[in-house]
């Protein structure tokens, strides 16, 4: 079930003369973890995608303070392996993860903490399944992108599209996006349009025959897409990309 778009705190809210909540630097910075430790580890953008949600979703359901963030990151990290069909090995993400921590570090032995913190990962992974109900896979803007792009290539003319970066400034937009909670607050339609119109908008580029239309592109896309939601998540957008340059 789609929760209400835009509502509720989640790990992007503010707080007081609108910096960002304590929780969201935390959240920010895990997420930025799944990210990298994702990309080490050869993960595709979907698994990765998915990790990042079952992470948000998790502390969406259960408080901060009760569990180690990078520990429930890491479950994260192997459970999306197994949702996504790109199984990972415990061993790997333990060692990925000690580098991330521990550049000049040695890999760790096979001693009692590693068996230790493999078996942490593996429990926790059975209490994520348990406190998301086993509600773990999920629809990702991805797709929805892809199609918008090709769509609007068609419509564009070539030399707008050669000249301006838009695909590849929607793609990094969209990964981005999963620093936060917007994955879980938006539709993945909504949010890959959004994206796409942010895009758009950093480049100057206009779509052909939007004045004349009798409805903008943006709603062909997504009949129920309204103006409102595309402004918060590009609300969201921009306090992620504010928070990147806040925290170090």
């Amino acid at each position: 079930m789609e929760a209400p778009e835009g509502g509720g705190g989640g790990p992007t809210a503010r707080g007081p003369e609108g910096q960002p909540a304590p929780e969201a630097r935390v959240h920010f910075r895990v997420a930025r973890f799944i990210m990298e430790a994702g990309v080490k580890l050869g993960m595709r953008s979907i698994p990765i995608a998915t990790a990042c949600t079952i992470y948000h979703k998790f502390f969406c359901e259960t408080n901060l303070d009760a569990y180690d963030p990078y520990l429930i990151a890491m479950s994260s990290i192997y459970l999306a392996g197994k949702v996504e069909e790109q199984h990972l090995r415990t061993r790997d993400i333990i060692n990925v993860s000690n580098r991330y921590f521990n550049p000049s570090g040695e890999p760790l032995e096979l001693d009692s903490r590693f068996w230790e913190l493999r078996d942490s990962i593996v429990q926790c992974e059975l209490l994520m399944l348990r406190v998301l109900r086993f509600q773990v896979s999920f629809q990702h803007p991805h797709k929805y992108l892809l199609h918008y792009l090709v769509s609007l290539k068609n419509w564009l003319n070539r030399h707008s599209w050669q000249r301006t970066p838009v695909a590849v400034t929607a793609w990094a937009l969209l990964r981005d996006s999963y620093h936060g909670g917007l994955c879980l607050r938006f539709q993945a339609q909504h949010i890959a349009v959004a994206v796409l119109y942010l895009a758009l908008q950093v480049y100057g580029v206009e779509v052909p025959a939007e004045v004349e239309a009798e409805k903008p592109w943006w709603q062909v896309c997504s009949d129920d897409l309204t103006k409102p939601i595309i402004d918060n998540i590009v609300s969201d957008l921009i306090q992620i990309y504010t928070m990147d340059t806040e925290i170090p």
